[in-house]
């Protein structure tokens, strides 16, 4: 086993992996996971800079991390950064303070390496299951866009598109700022309409017919599954790696579109916010299962941070 350290630091928020990895096998033991909103790239459209105070949140979020690292003895720290850290003017003052705190220098990854992350990240324990077949298509349903990949040990195919559970529900679930409790059926067609043109989309790109495992990632696939699963409150645990049917997903999905904003909020394994999105993103993943003709999805937890760990355990196998 080799124990390495991953950091994801986004726009809004910086990630932390402490793991050991064990490349051959797939095992992963998790010693440490945290996520702090650090807001990095607060006014960055607006300025072209990182502002004062966004990097001290970062770089104090680094110093913790930093802490943690130490204490648990990682062999290696892998730092992935947004796009924001690349683009910005003083991105140097950013790298520096990185640097300076963890000694790793921060590296903005390509669209296709993000892929490969998040490939990586959300199959690498499923090697050796005969229970599963590849190809597998892996889904990661965002807020603003969701990112489809193929592949067997590595991506063969990948696309985003820009239909998220907060981007729906702002296009078509709004009226007058508020979101409609519960909406009509012509604002969920609406949405439904959106959904299917982003997966002709993505259809162009990866065969989406040819996946033989539905891998879904992400808060909207995470929460379906708890309410599948009946489950009083949010367990990460029993969530990992449970397969949901289609007909549970369907099922889920015509819920959400009925009830109330109080009746979802009421929902133990409810984050509060997702209680106005959720029925946007089991729509979009219930369209996916559709298209594809899944008859279950493997819920993963893991994501690009596992993949981030992953690949700076190969760096030391």
């Amino acid at each position: 086993m080799t124990r390495v350290a991953g950091i994801d630091c986004g726009t809004n928020s910086i990630r932390l992996l402490v793991a050991d990895c064990d490349p051959e096998t797939g095992e992963l033991i998790e010693l440490d996971r945290r996520m702090i909103v650090v807001r990095l790239g607060q006014g960055v459209d607006r300025t072209g800079r990182l502002a004062p105070e966004a990097l001290e949140r970062t770089f104090a979020a680094c110093r913790e991390y930093a802490a943690v690292i130490e204490e648990l003895g990682a062999e290696r720290i892998r730092f992935v950064a947004t796009s924001a850290s690349r683009d910005a003017e003083n991105r140097d003052e950013f790298v520096r303070g990185v640097v300076d705190i963890l000694g790793v220098e921060p590296e903005v990854i390509s669209g296709d390496q993000e892929a490969e992350f998040s490939f990586t990240g959300a199959t690498k324990e499923l090697t050796g299951r005969d229970d599963l077949a590849k190809p597998y298509l892996v889904v990661d349903i965002g807020g603003g866009s969701t990112e489809f990949v193929v592949g067997e040990e590595h991506v063969r195919a990948a696309r985003s598109v820009d239909v998220g559970c907060v981007r729906m529900t702002e296009r078509h679930l709004v009226v007058d700022g508020v979101v409609t409790d519960p909406p009509t059926e012509a604002q969920v067609a609406a949405v439904r309409a959106d959904i299917e043109a982003a997966l002709d989309l993505a259809a162009e790109t990866v065969p989406l017919g040819e996946a033989r495992t539905l891998v879904g990632l992400a808060g909207s696939v995470t929460t379906v599954a708890g309410i599948a699963l009946g489950l009083a409150e949010y367990d990460s645990a029993a969530i990992h790696h449970s397969r949901i049917s289609y007909e549970a997903v369907r099922e889920v999905s015509e819920r959400m579109l009925t009830l109330t904003h109080a009746e979802r909020a009421s929902i133990g394994v409810m984050h509060p916010g997702r209680v106005d999105v959720i029925g946007a993103g089991a729509l979009i993943l219930r369209a996916i299962m559709e298209r594809t003709g899944a008859k279950e999805v493997v819920v993963s937890e893991h994501d690009i941070l596992d993949g981030i760990a992953w690949s700076a355990a190969r760096s030391l196998a």
